[in-house]
């Protein structure tokens, strides 16, 4: 038995907070580190000790062995929990951990060395007689040999990072033309992610399910399985939507799944928590993905399906106890499914978000859990990846568990921010996702081609009222008058939707006409901290608020969230200048610069690569033209709204 008092929790957000609690739970003292940009975080003030361990940026925090190592033996911390992302899977880090005398809660350094690089673990595999999906793990520095054998294996080709994990350093390749230039992109991804840029490739499954295996094992080799999530629901490799049991899942195919996961679990000697993944075909058959050494984002459904706390078993484990059941012992009852609340811009391409969180409200209710570290007026940087929170939802069948994560989910309020509630809504009345039948490519190949097929979002009428109201009440004294009656005009602007208002206000009513429409009979009911009771002719309804100074609104009505801006009448309109300069979208790093003044583009091009949130975003030409100025440089840093390049339309041209 190892004899600990004092757990150092080595990460951020909400699963610092998560661990905190279960360790204070179980009576261990806890520690929170924290950087420069944290130092008001909620894990820091969970915690009963915190330190801080850094600067803002990750490697010099939160990826900095050297201070982590030296925060524990400052506070006398007996214990380390990584969590998930960040050094949970640096092999380096549990093997510092163990030198400096401190328990890591988690594998040993040897099994996250081999699981942590991918084609070692495919050889391990192989021995193992574990599944494994067709591919090549040799030297990957050769563009000719890549060629080679991924004409050997057939396209689509998946060229993957062998190092790390979470959906970077992947590129699925279906024309051998694109071979070469999507490895050169993964590899630069790879080793700003994992400082690796080693490669290997597999055969693209098509129309695969992604199924993982939660595994555990003590320190006397007792291994077990802990049923299987379905994390089919993904965009660009990383997931959104994650379930538990999965939909369709016969007892028969599980057993085989679970067995292959202790099979891997065992070949490295495995102890802790751990996740097999695969990848599942049509005819159900399963192949080996990769093994994640640590904790997984969606922990949360097993725990609610299986009545189990993973972290409990995570410390009790590292304490040297055996597990606390055998295999038989396990059952799995009802229903979870967990979304990923991401601060990031859907309408423009999923781009993550920095701000302030001007409001936030946690839905409540039966079956219903909420992980986060939130809290009113945070600072969402840009130097931590966009989750912001896990909602998750247990029901008795599937379709309770739906309804109540939908509840949920309009429950859930977060302004001063995009997020991605209103797409995860949509994903949830998806009607391939409600039958259970999502493969890995259904969002970006059929979810999303069809949503762009539709007409632009614009919000309801009556979102637009409300803002024109809320964001003009303090002109209404310079207003002017018709048959008694207070005026003003608004000019509101929604993404590049403008639109002119005429607000008429008597005592306590209001009216709103505008060229398309007009609503009769508007009464804000009572207001109390952003949360409004409303009246739209007739019929009441709730809807939450938050101001930006007085140009900016925030209104969340349950069914959509939408920030307005209030516009001077003598702002031109901006269809003058779409397109004719790049600015940055986010904070972040200029990793690729691939334009020069004096060349021409047409609409589509790609400009920029910015690096922000750890993951690379390609930044295209709007318009056709010649770029007449670049004001970035690569490895800048830079923040939001920095002009970077500016392009002469073939329109600004004939008028200069």
């Amino acid at each position: 038995m190892k004899h600990f008092n004092t757990i150092l929790i080595a990460n951020r957000g909400e699963i610092a907070v998560r661990v905190i609690k279960t360790a204070k739970e179980l009576g261990y003292e806890t520690v929170a580190v924290f950087s420069e940009a944290d130092r008001e975080a909620l894990h820091v003030s969970l915690a009963d000790r915190a330190i801080c361990i850094g600067e803002s940026a990750v490697d010099k925090s939160y990826l900095n062995i050297d201070n982590i190592i030296a925060a524990a033996e400052q506070t006398n911390a007996h214990a380390i929990h990584p969590g998930y992302g960040f050094l949970s899977e640096s092999a380096e880090f549990a093997k510092r951990c163990e030198q400096s005398g401190l328990v890591f809660i988690g594998p040993t350094s040897n099994a996250i060395a081999i699981m942590g690089n991918k084609t070692v673990a495919r050889h391990k595999m192989l021995d193992a007689d574990v599944p494994l999906v067709p591919g090549y793990d040799g030297p990957s520095e050769d563009d000719h040999v890549l060629k080679k054998e991924a004409d050997r294996i057939g396209y689509p080709v998946m060229v993957k990072a062998a190092a790390g994990g979470g959906g970077r350093g992947i590129r699925i390749v279906r024309e051998p033309e694109r071979l070469i230039a999507e490895a050169e992109s993964a590899r630069a991804e790879a080793l700003s992610s994992f400082g690796s840029s080693e490669l290997l490739l597999e055969k693209c499954i098509e129309n695969a399910r992604h199924i993982e295996i939660q595994v555990f094992a003590d320190q006397a080799g007792n291994t077990i399985y802990l049923g299987e999530r379905d994390c089919s629901m993904q965009r660009r490799n990383q997931k959104v939507i994650e379930e538990a049991p999965a939909p369709e899942m016969s007892a028969k195919l599980r057993k085989k799944m679970g067995d292959a996961a202790v099979k891997a679990a065992k070949a490295v000697n495995y102890v802790g928590a751990g996740t097999v993944e695969f990848l599942v075909a049509n005819d159900q058959s399963f192949y080996f993905l990769e093994m994640n050494t640590r904790l997984q984002v969606e922990h949360p459904v097993t725990e609610l399906i299986t009545g189990l706390d993973l972290v409990e078993w995570q410390i009790s484990v590292a304490a040297g106890e055996d597990l606390p059941m055998r295999q038989d012992d396990l059952h799995l009852n009802g229903h979870a499914i967990e979304v990923r609340l991401y601060a990031e811009d859907c309408e423009s391409g999923f781009i993550p978000q920095t701000g302030l969180v001007r409001s936030w409200k946690m839905p409540t209710g039966k079956g219903i859990r909420v992980d986060n570290s939130i809290i009113n007026m945070q600072l969402i940087s840009p130097y931590y990846d966009s989750m912001l929170a896990k909602i998750i939802a247990f029901g008795n069948t599937r379709a309770e568990a739906i309804r109540r994560l939908k509840r949920a989910l309009k429950d859930t309020v977060l302004l001063g921010l995009s997020s991605n509630k209103e797409f995860l809504l949509g994903l949830l009345d998806d009607p391939t996702f409600a039958r259970g039948e999502a493969t890995t490519r259904h969002i970006e190949e059929q979810y999303l081609v069809n949503k762009k097929k539709q007409l632009a979002y614009t919000p309801e009428d009556s979102m637009w009222a409300m803002a024109a109201i809320l964001l003009s009440r303090t002109n209404a004294a310079t207003g002017w008058r018709s048959t008694g009656t207070l005026s003003w005009p608004v000019r509101l602007k929604f993404h590049d939707q403008q639109r002119d208002f005429i607000v008429f206000q008597e005592a306590d009513a209001y009216r709103i006409e505008n060229d398309d429409f007009a609503i009769q009979n508007i009464n804000i009911l009572t207001e109390t901290c952003g949360e409004l009771s409303v009246q739209i002719n007739g019929v009441r309804s709730t809807a939450h608020v938050a101001l930006d100074g007085r140009q900016y609104i925030y209104i969340d009505n349950r069914l959509e969230v939408a920030k307005f801006e209030k516009l001077s009448f003598s702002e031109k309109g901006d269809d003058e200048t779409l397109g004719s300069n790049l600015v940055a979208p986010m904070s972040g790093r200029i990793a690729d610069i691939k334009v020069k003044a004096g060349d021409t583009v047409s609409k589509g091009d790609l400009l920029v690569v910015l690096e922000s949130m750890k993951m690379f975003q390609e930044l295209t030409a709007q318009q056709a033209g010649v770029v007449s100025e670049v004001y970035i440089e690569v490895n800048q840093q830079v923040e939001v709204s920095v002009p970077m390049i500016d392009i002469i339309t073939s329109e600004q041209g004939d008028n200069e």
